[in-house]
């Protein structure tokens, strides 16, 4: 009798069970603003409606509860994906969401990429940008339209590298307008400081485009700082809704090879 030779291929590994997959953790870092509150539960609410029967909580780094621990101390024993509302790589993505996942130690975690560089986020921006009456039809090419992306600021290099990354695609998206990446707090170029120096250029009608997941006090200062139109934080915008799930399905089905002798409070990051 002739045996069946079995493929050799790699079969890609899911993260958690399939008929009980893991919870979407969304964790957000927390503001004293209770607009910002309000703003993410809402958006969490789109998730939940676009993929019905998926678990889907929420985590709070500091300043909100609830914590990030006490969400998890509510999954004894279950799996979670950790999806960061965050917009790049910086300190709470490489330092801040491992240790706290690590001391849940009775989930299985695993850790997405934030939100950011990412198609989708720049159509958020572009989004919320048409709504505060950017003309979608305008063209560049010595109009004296440009942009500021305005975003919360890192001392990480990686962290201003995504977001002048997703200044660039912006820019694209919005067919070659000047798209200058400013910040809040702890990099340079401020936002004031950025909206001084294309009009030195003379790009007169600039807009401020909010990096920004929710309303805060950063998100106020760069809006307060807008010579013209300054778009609202990115919210529950549909395309905030697809990428929250995109970096879940991403990190739940990414290869892990090793996974199998991890401790089961041990976080996995996935990059993508």
């Amino acid at each position: 009798m002739q045996r069946t030779r079995q493929s050799a291929r790699p079969v890609p590994h899911t993260f958690g069970d399939s008929a009980r997959p893991p919870a979407l953790v969304a964790v957000a870092h927390g503001s004293r603003d209770p607009r910002a509150f309000r703003t993410v539960t809402r958006l969490l609410e789109r998730v939940r409606e676009t993929r019905p029967g998926l678990d889907v909580r929420l985590g709070h780094i500091e300043l909100n509860e609830p914590l990030l621990p006490q969400t998890l101390a509510g999954l004894p024993g279950g799996s979670a994906v950790l999806v960061p509302l965050l917009l790049g790589r910086g300190y709470h993505v490489k330092h801040d969401l491992p240790a706290l996942a690590a001391s849940a130690p009775a989930v299985r975690t695993r850790i997405a990429a934030p939100l950011g560089p990412h198609p989708l986020l720049v159509e958020a921006l572009y989004g919320r940008l048409l709504e505060a009456g950017w003309p979608a039809g305008r063209r560049p090419g010595g109009s004296g339209d440009a942009v500021v992306l305005a975003s919360a600021g890192s001392r990480d290099p990686e962290s201003a590298a995504d977001t002048r990354r997703t200044a660039r695609l912006l820019s694209e998206r919005l067919g070659g307008v000047p798209v200058v990446a400013a910040y809040t707090s702890a990099a340079t170029p401020t936002v004031p400081d950025a909206v001084r120096a294309l009009a030195a250029r003379g790009y007169h009608r600039t807009a401020v485009a909010s990096y920004f997941t929710a309303p805060g006090r950063f998100a106020t200062a760069a809006a307060d700082a807008a010579p013209g139109l300054a778009a609202a934080p990115l919210g529950d915008h549909p395309a905030m809704v697809r990428l929250l799930l995109h970096r879940y399905d991403h990190a739940r089905a990414e290869a892990a090879p090793a996974e199998g002798g991890r401790p089961a409070g041990e976080p996995l990051l996935a990059i993508a």
